[in-house]
């Protein structure tokens, strides 16, 4: 059986303009309900319209010499503009050599959409650091950052922040978030209150694809230089507690991850009290590009603390035919946010090159998500996992949850599925040294077990890793090799709850991150590879072998559009509130259209959910052989189910 899928984009058009907030500190909102009256049920609150904001991010734009990338950076712009953005956010290396010839030029796009109305939040690179750190920066961008602007001591016009709506935005200049995190702390607890959202930009990352603070300043670091060593658990477990979104630039290629926090550091960061449970981590965005050079990907995942979830690179090189531009915009509305990276590929080399591949350029979406504050989340592996490899931890590809609650007391589950549709990377060989005397490690064996206690995840049978069981291997005296791998992503699903928006009789169910993987397979340097017919990279299953070839499903189109991508088979249930009659309610899901039932009664399954369903479903009356699977477990008596194939909105309505 197969479903037509709606992307998610096109099912929360109207969610876009029309989300309410949930229960925090600027987004409470919603009439009271009305008396009852003569016994009847209680009319679902109306929302009170919360505002919405969105922030777009603008990659690298250093163009060579000394030159801006102006095509790339224009065509950028204008994408985030025609998505409405009412900030930008210019994550450093904005100039290669910092001359006031690049300056001139970068100033002479970005001044049109600032005069349009666009803010501009711009942070310092290295390259910037590197060449322009005190003159050239501070008397061009003072003009771009705004009066309002709240600048840490000692770092004006480096490290600052600004409030908007109900979002944190705090700005870092690269390689400062050891400098500037007891600030940040102190900041934030001094704005408690005053924001549901946190967004800290840096330039880099402390996680990185080529680069990395973890790996630059500790692992790698200087004998003596503590200072990011004795807060790493900290700065985790902080991010993680406030749910912060990390947007960096520096790596030329877009990764989204989760970075996982220590729970030990900060164990009362979530209670019960809090709501629905969502996993002790944070999400780390690498913005992608907008210049003139790619990256490869280098040294792979770090998997003791790092799940990547999305990952695309394009070089120009080694088999890779463009470079990327990507756009990314993340939109806040109450406590909802919703995220979309866009991409377009090009062959530009200078600005002298000519604008015409960019001049109408055909962005595709690449990645998304969407989560409220009050939500249930679960890292799904890809179905790659070998027999016979210890399944500890939470090595699962199944979509199975926990209950997840919402406000109203709804309760949702999910009950079956496996994660076949999944993409592929690679990575390259990479070495790190020791200089005695100089850095932290003394030795090769030193530094080994830095990289193990820090970035990878040392390979034992009740530990696996599921990149490869040899992640450090020692070349010689003095330095260490982290071989060339192979890579699966994982996807993090999530299951988050808002309030309902008057349409619905229940508060609303938004599933994301089952429909954004398609089956891909891309080379170190983003050349295409095909994961039904090629053999992984040699070592690079827990059990010493190569990743073997993967049978798609059908429905796995291998192709980085997002319009084209349809989820795994994956079953959910739907327990209504107490009180609520589930018989003169339907199971409904938002659509381009509005609220819609998923099914109409006539098709409606009645009978309780059976896990065969997801492969072989129960017989319908012929006119719903192309409804989505929905029934209805009267023996449960609040229940209702559905097999799906793509993100969805979902909520009871009235009948």
């Amino acid at each position: 059986m197969r479903f037509t899928a709606l992307p998610l984009y096109a099912v929360l058009l109207g969610g876009l303009l029309s989300a309410c907030g949930g229960s925090s500190s600027s987004s409470d909102s919603g009439t009271p309900p009305t008396d009852p009256g003569d016994g009847g049920e209680t009319p679902t609150p109306t929302p009170t319209p919360v505002s919405t904001l969105r922030i777009g991010l603008l990659p690298d734009t250093q163009g060579g010499g000394d030159n801006v990338s102006m095509h790339p950076m224009k065509a950028v712009l204008d994408k985030e503009q025609e998505l409405g953005v009412d900030i930008v956010i210019p994550v450093g290396d904005l100039t290669d050599h910092g001359t006031t010839r690049e300056f001139e030029q970068w100033t002479s796009v970005a001044e049109s959409y600032r005069d349009a109305g666009i803010e501009f939040l711009p942070l310092m690179g290295n390259h910037e650091d590197s060449y322009a750190y005190s003159v050239e920066w501070i008397e061009n961008m003072k003009h771009y950052i705004p009066e309002d602007a709240v600048h840490m001591a000692g770092a004006q016009y480096l490290n600052y922040y600004v409030i908007r709506d109900n979002v944190m935005i705090i700005l870092l200049k690269y390689y400062n978030l050891p400098i500037a995190f007891e600030w940040i702390k102190q900041e934030v607890a001094a704005n408690e209150g005053k924001f549901d959202h946190l967004v800290i930009a840096s330039h880099d990352g402390l996680i990185g694809a080529k680069y990395g603070e973890t790996r630059e300043m500790i692992v790698e670091g200087t004998k003596g230089d503590n200072a990011l060593m004795d807060m790493w658990d900290d700065i985790r477990a902080f991010f993680a507690r406030y749910d912060v979104l990390w947007v960096q630039g520096h790596e030329h290629m877009y990764q989204r991850s989760v970075v996982t926090a220590p729970i030990w550091v900060d164990p009362s960061s979530w209670t019960t009290a809090d709501g629905n449970y969502r996993l002790p981590q944070y999400t780390q965005i690498m913005s992608g590009n907008a210049s003139y050079k790619g990256y490869e990907f280098r040294y792979g995942e770090r998997e003791l603390v790092q799940r990547i979830v999305q990952q695309k690179m394009n070089t120009r090189s080694n088999g890779s035919p463009a470079y990327d531009a990507n756009a990314s915009v993340l939109t806040f509305q109450g406590d909802r946010v919703d995220y979309e990276s866009w991409y377009v590929e090009h062959t530009i080399g200078s600005n002298e090159d000519g604008v015409k591949e960019l001049a109408d350029p055909q962005w595709k979406l690449m990645d998304r998500f969407s989560r409220t504050k009050n939500r249930c989340e679960r890292l799904v592996y890809p179905n790659s996992i070998p027999e016979g490899t210890r399944p500890v931890m939470y090595l699962d590809a199944s979509y199975i949850s926990n209950d997840c609650t919402g406000d109203d007391g709804s309760v949702a589950r999910m009950v079956a599925g496996t994660n076949n549709t999944f993409n592929r990377v690679e990575s390259r060989t990479r070495d790190m040294g020791v200089t005695p005397g100089f850095s932290r490690a003394e030795t090769v064996t030193d530094l080994m077990r830095l990289g193990y206690q820090f970035l990878f995840q040392y390979h034992q049978n009740w530990t696996p890793n599921l990149n490869g069981n040899n992640r450090l291997v020692p070349l010689n005296e003095s330095e260490v090799e982290i071989p060339e791998t192979t890579i699966d992503l994982k996807e993090l699903v999530t299951m988050s709850w808002q309030q309902g928006n008057g349409e619905t009789a229940s508060d609303i169910l938004i599933v994301s991150g089952t429909q954004n993987q398609t089956g891909t397979y891309s080379s170190a340097y983003g050349a295409v590879k095909d994961i039904e017919s090629m053999v992984g990279l040699p070592g690079s299953q827990p059990d010493g072998t190569a990743k073997q070839p993967h049978t798609l499903p059908a429905t796995a189109s291998k192709d980085w559009d997002l319009a084209t991508a349809v989820s795994d088979t994956y079953a959910i249930t739907f327990d209504t509130a107490e009180g609520l009659d589930a018989t003169s309610h339907i199971l409904g899901w938002r659509t381009a259209d509005g609220w819609q039932p998923i099914a109409s009664s006539d098709c409606v399954v009645q009978q309780p959910f059976d896990g065969a369903f997801v492969n072989t479903p129960p017989t319908r009356p012929e006119a719903c052989a192309d409804a989505p699977l929905v029934g209805f477990d009267a023996d449960h008596g609040r229940r209702w189910w559905a097999v799906l194939q793509q993100d969805a909105e979902l909520a009871l309505l009235q009948r």
